[in-house]
């Protein structure tokens, strides 16, 4: 069954791989909390991630030796592995080769791999939902 939301962590670098994933998702109805498109202005950032972190029902976190070095997609990741509503609602996309360091439990998710090409991990992540890519 597709995500009713799913909350897409990522770093600040990896924003434009990100903002691709979200449409493709929206594209398949889809939606995605990512941090730039949801929280906008003088919102108190933090509270808004909480707030969509309680509400989705799906956590993706795009990988790299960027968002491995967030302090923030570290804090995501570890508050989705401890919550139960994520229980085997967690999906690792690897975007770039990295060492998971502090995030070593996403070894034991199935990884969606969009280091080749861009479609080819679309898809792969889509049909984990029983989706084929428009």
């Amino acid at each position: 069954m597709p995500p009713l939301e799913a909350f897409l962590s990522h770093s600040s670098e990896d924003r434009d791989v990100a903002e691709n994933i979200a449409g493709v998702l929206r594209e398949h109805r889809i939606p995605a909390f990512y941090s730039p498109a949801n929280i906008v202005g003088a919102q108190q950032w933090q509270d808004e991630i909480l707030i969509a972190l309680n509400r989705c029902d799906w956590f993706l976190v795009l990988l790299s030796p960027a968002s491995i070095n967030s302090m923030w997609v570290r804090r995501e990741t570890s508050y989705a592995l401890a919550d139960p509503r994520y229980e085997a609602k967690i999906v690792p996309l690897i975007y770039r080769d990295c060492d998971l360091g502090q995030l070593a439990w996403l070894k034991l998710f199935q990884m969606v791999d969009f280091r080749g090409e861009f479609v080819n991990g679309c898809r792969e992540l889509l049909r984990i939902w029983g989706l084929e890519l428009k």
